[in-house]
């Protein structure tokens, strides 16, 4: 059995209340998992869902809904059926697309918005949910006309809009330990989304991971599976409102879809979408240990993981899709696939997949390759090769989601409640909740006396992330990865910076931005904020637990400031735990700010005293996780899960840590060159035509192919951070080779780009950007022009793939060929998405 209906799992639930006592139940249960644990061992990668808890999906089946969506299904063309199962994204879908093909959904992908423009001011996001909605509905071609949902990344607050609250990360709400608050976020959440048109959020995620080094750590409220189960019932209820509740749209609510089914948190290292090599038991007591609380709640959807627990993937995994989640869990709403993740899936591409329909997935989600998917699936479906039942069934979850959200008598998005209401966008009543978030998140580790600071002083703020509102907010913030933005784009939102001088000054004091702590009057204390700078997914995956040595600025301006006598207070902006012993040594006191999103002010209320010299707010932050002592979690905890200090606690006992040479403990895997040299295990080359021998340039000055190129050191950011390159005539090409192949699959995947930052003097006559591995290249031609300074450009990773490189086995992941007389530096190469200027894929 693959599924049942609302009416079936109605009836069987009420059988069983009427014939079964609670004893009896429990016994049933005992006896079924006492036989599963003698049965035969069963494959890797395949669940006993006997060892799973079973649970009671609360929502209520309508029978006025059943009959309504028994009378569509059976007056539904196969064509409708299938559009019902896709979904595809605003980047490479219109209105027109979703009359023809009736979709059952659109997404906005986190660099997406209306008019190609992800930072779209609101109106135009109503406007263009008005749009898709209407072309959904439209029946002139005999078509039934289900209304599309539009499903969108409001991760911490309605994320992807301008002037909207941006509250905490998880990560940071976990530190708080607030299950109250959480519910008040949610229901803010909900709120914002309304205003422009959305129903649907992929939130909240309740990975529980276990390996910081992963990229979406920060997404996770805790490593610890109760406090994550404590806080996912409370964030569903905040955004869908109580379970029994029907035509959400008609109140201030939107559905929620709990992420990603199972064990995203649960890598082996920390990799993003790897594979997750942990028992039967710890996948269900750690990682499915959120999902009772969110069924508990009657979350709508569930997103599965684009991760593989024993090697296979979770999107084409029955035994848990189906097995545990639908029958065992009695999941009632629909499973939605991630941003083409049925692609990873053994036996798939991004343009068909059966085996994850099969395996339980109800929607696909297929942003830039719904069309394929569409076709594939629909010629099976005439041919018979899936059985109509089960697409019978994904079409029933999905129109039962949408009729308990009151979305076939809702009208147009324009006309519902809370629509177009844009003073709700960051709203006082919003922002304040968040404010409280950012104080209950912070956690203290380190005050020697110097906290509170008197209102009166003189302050120095400095560090480079003082006031920098996307900083502080990190990555899922306007864009996927919340980089390339101004304070500009966050209208109404405060700075680190903003809220400590307002607090000083409001106390009688002055407050001074330097970033590199320089001044002309001393200060009485200095705030130095530093920390990461934005990332989401897989380009946040970390091989150490470190900061990037360009962010490591900020812990000398701390010891010169110490060295000169001024109280230092560090406040480190973070997505996770990290080794930062030099900081924590040279600051007399370190404060953990996470990622606090629009509301900076938050950490003035509690750094900040009265004009008695008391709190003004206390510390009440507790460590969601354990704080590293070294580059690596497995080589022991400096503060444990729940350490925090409060203004209470003895001051004077902290003992100086041991600082280690950063060097030596790891590399970011998405830095191929930078500050003059080569990633470890990576060599640049420069190379010619023919027989001409590579050159391996390990010292500069050197000279390469017989004269004809010589490789100097040019400046950039510090002092011979680039390599300038110098060609006389002919064929010449930079290389950055790897002693291992590199796989950037799964980020050709996504919108990453190779990023090289260079400095043009002498333009080639032509060039071309390339990579290449093992029997395969892929090469498109570039104009460069002669350049004032250094441009940061981009090429996206899939021009390679359609080119022809196997993106998955690359030894020369970046080339860089030049015809003719040319002079240019290289300064950085490494993967991202905030390039300068886009490169076309010729």
């Amino acid at each position: 059995m693959t599924g049942q209906s609302g009416a079936a799992r109605a009836c069987r639930i009420a059988g069983l209340l009427a014939a079964a006592s609670i004893a009896s139940l429990a016994q049933a249960d005992e006896t079924s998992t006492a036989a599963a644990s003698q049965a035969a061992p069963l494959p890797a990668g395949t669940a006993n869902p006997a060892l799973w808890p079973a649970y009671q999906y609360p929502v209520p089946v309508r029978p006025e809904h059943e009959a309504m969506i028994a009378d569509l299904i059976g007056r539904m063309t196969i064509e409708e059926k299938v559009g019902q199962l896709v979904q595809a994204d605003l980047c490479c879908v219109t209105p027109e697309d979703f009359r023809t093909y009736k979709l059952g959904s659109l997404l906005v992908g986190g660099n997406s918005g209306p008019n190609g423009n992800d930072l779209s001011p609101a109106p135009d996001w109503l406007k263009a949910a008005d749009e898709f909605y209407l072309a959904s509905v439209d029946r002139s071609d005999g078509g039934v006309g289900i209304p599309m949902i539009w499903g969108t990344d409001a991760v911490h607050g309605h994320s992807n809009i301008i002037g909207a609250t941006i509250f905490p990360h998880n990560i940071g709400l976990g530190a708080m330990r607030d299950a109250a608050l959480i519910e008040r976020i949610g229901a803010a959440t909900a709120k914002e989304i309304r205003v422009t048109g959305q129903e649907w959020t992929f939130a909240p995620t309740v990975a529980v991971p276990q390996d910081f080094r992963w990229g979406r750590a920060y997404e996770g409220y805790s490593s610890d599976p109760d406090l994550v189960a404590s806080y996912v019932g409370a964030m569903v209820r905040g955004l869908q409102g109580p379970p029994t509740g029907d035509n959400l749209l008609a109140g201030p609510w939107v559905i929620a879809s709990t992420k990603h089914f199972l064990a995203d948190g649960g890598t082996d290292r920390g990799v993003d979408q790897g594979d997750s090599s942990i028992s039967e038991a710890a996948l269900r007591d750690i990682h499915g240990k959120p999902y009772g609380p969110a069924i508990a709640e009657g979350v709508a959807t569930v997103m599965v993981s684009f991760s593989s627990w024993q090697g296979v993937k979770m999107t084409g995994n029955h035994s848990l899709v189906t097995g545990v989640l639908k029958e065992r869990m009695d999941f009632g709403g629909f499973v939605v696939s991630d941003w083409n993740a049925h692609g990873q899936v053994a036996g798939c591409t991004n343009e068909a997949c059966p085996q994850a329909l099969m395996a339980g997935v109800d929607m696909y989600m297929a942003p830039d390759t719904w069309k394929p998917i569409y076709n594939d699936l629909l010629a099976r479906a005439k041919s018979g090769a899936i059985p109509m039942s089960r697409i019978d069934e994904g079409v029933a979850r999905i129109l039962r989601v949408k009729a308990r959200l009151g979305l076939f008598t809702a009208g147009k998005p324009s006309e519902r409640p809370y629509s177009g209401r844009y003073e709700l966008l960051g709203a006082p009543e919003h922002r304040a909740i968040a404010r409280e978030a950012v104080r209950k998140s912070l956690v203290l580790l380190k005050n020697e006396g110097v906290l509170p600071l008197a209102p009166g002083q003189r302050l120095l703020v400095a560090g480079d992330g003082a006031d920098d509102i996307a900083r502080q907010s990190g990555g899922w913030t306007l864009s996927w990865q919340g980089t390339g933005l101004t304070n500009a784009q966050f209208p109404g939102a405060t700075s680190i910076w903003g809220g400590l001088k307002q607090a000083v000054e409001a106390g009688g004091g002055s407050a001074v931005l330097s970033p590199d702590g320089s001044f002309t009057q001393k200060p009485d204390a200095a705030v130095v904020v530093f920390g990461e700078t934005p990332y989401a997914e897989f380009q946040g995956d970390r091989a150490a637990l470190l900061l990037d040595p360009e962010l490591t600025g900020p812990f000398a301006t701390m010891k010169k400031l110490k060295a000169q006598g001024i109280p230092v207070v560090a406040v480190m902006i973070t997505g996770r735990p990290l080794y930062v012993n030099p900081a924590l040594n040279a600051a007399d006191a370190f404060v953990v700010a996470w990622l606090p999103g629009s509301e900076g002010g938050g950490v003035a209320d509690v750094l900040v005293g009265d004009a008695a010299g008391k709190p003004r707010f206390d510390f009440s932050g507790k460590l969601p996780a354990a704080w590293p002592r070294a580059a690596q979690i497995a080589e022991g905890t400096l503060f444990p899960f729940g350490y925090g200090l409060d203004y209470a606690a003895p001051k004077g006992s902290f003992t100086a840590l041991p600082e280690l040479d950063a060097n030596l403990l790891g590399a970011d895997s998405r830095n191929w060159f930078s500050a003059g040299t080569p990633a470890a295990r990576w060599s640049l080359w420069v190379a010619g035509t023919g027989d001409e021998v590579e050159t391996r340039v390990t010292t500069v000055p050197a000279d390469a192919l017989g004269g004809r190129a010589r490789v100097t050191a040019e400046n950039f950011k510090v002092q011979e951070g680039a390599r300038r390159i110098a060609v006389q005539r002919g064929t010449a090409s930079v290389q950055l080779g790897s002693f291992e192949s590199v796989d950037v699959a799964r980020e050709t995947n996504g919108d990453v780009m190779v990023l090289v930052t260079m400095r043009v003097w002498d333009a080639p006559d032509s060039a071309r950007i390339g990579a290449r591995g093992p029997g395969s290249e892929g090469y498109t031609a570039i104009t460069l022009s002669a350049t004032e300074g250094y441009v940061r450009y981009g090429l996206p990773l899939k021009c390679l793939r359609e080119k022809g490189a196997d993106m998955a086995s690359l030894n020369r992941p970046f080339v860089l060929e030049t015809q003719g007389k040319a002079d240019f530096a290289i300064a950085e190469v490494r993967l991202g998405s905030d390039a300068e200027q886009i490169l076309p894929c010729h």
